[in-house]
Order: structure tokens, then sequence, then C-alpha cells
């Protein structure tokens, strides 16, 4: 079965870090770029971050820059997003996609073919 499946996960407090891994069952990815993106309860889902094939190209959401860190190993055929400096408003369900053709603005969802099934970040005060 090709999909992808998102681990790291989990409950911290305000100011704590976690580690948010990516890795595909059914293919490599090395031929896709990889996106994260997150949906809080009620809200719609957004982009987080962005990797390009080669690492060569990252972006990030406003709201996280200087705080999450992309990154990858086609090697290791994994993707992860380090969360660091963790607020409340980061709770969220969190998801990798995959792209193997970026045609768009790399939060555009549609141009991702594989997504994960999505993993928990609980912030507490």
């Amino acid at each position: 079965q090709v999909q992808l499946v998102e681990s790291g996960g989990g409950l911290v407090q305000a100011g704590g870090s976690l580690r948010l891994s990516c890795t595909p069952s059914g293919f490599t990815l090395e031929t896709y770029a990889i996106g994260w993106f997150r949906q809080a309860p009620g809200k719609e889902r957004e982009g987080v971050s962005y990797i390009s094939k080669n690492s060569g190209i990252t972006y990030y959401a406003d709201s996280v820059k200087g705080r999450f860190t992309v990154s990858r190993s086609n090697y290791e055929n994994t993707a992860w997003l380090q969360l660091d400096s963790l607020k409340p408003e980061d709770t969220a369900v969190y998801y990798c996609a995959a792209s193997r053709t970026v045609v768009a603005a790399w939060y555009w969802e549609p141009q991702f073919e594989f997504w994960g099934q999505g993993t928990l970040v609980n912030v507490s005060e």
C-alpha cells in the first residue's frame, strides 16, 4: 500500500520540542518534494513547511519561522519537522504530504499526491 506514515507527535509543555518523522510505504521519497501541514481544532488545514527534492529549497509559514526546521534524508528515505519553542497555538494534527511535481505555491494542497494519516501535537500552557 502506497502511503506516508507520520510519527513523533505527543503532549508537550509550552516551550518544549518535538521531532516529527515522515516515512513512505511503497515508494521512495527522493523524487518527491515534501510538505508539512497542520489542522487545528475548528480551523482549516494550513501549510507549515516545505522542502524540495534535494533539500535546496525550504519554506515556512510566518507563524513558525525561526522555531520549526524541516529536513530530509533521501538515503534514509525520511523527512523530519523539528518543532522547537512550541506554543499552545501550535496544537494541531500535523500531516506530511509528497508531491512529484510542484506546479504552484508550496502550500497548494492539490499538487500533493500522497498524504499521511496525521500525528497529533498537543501543547499545554
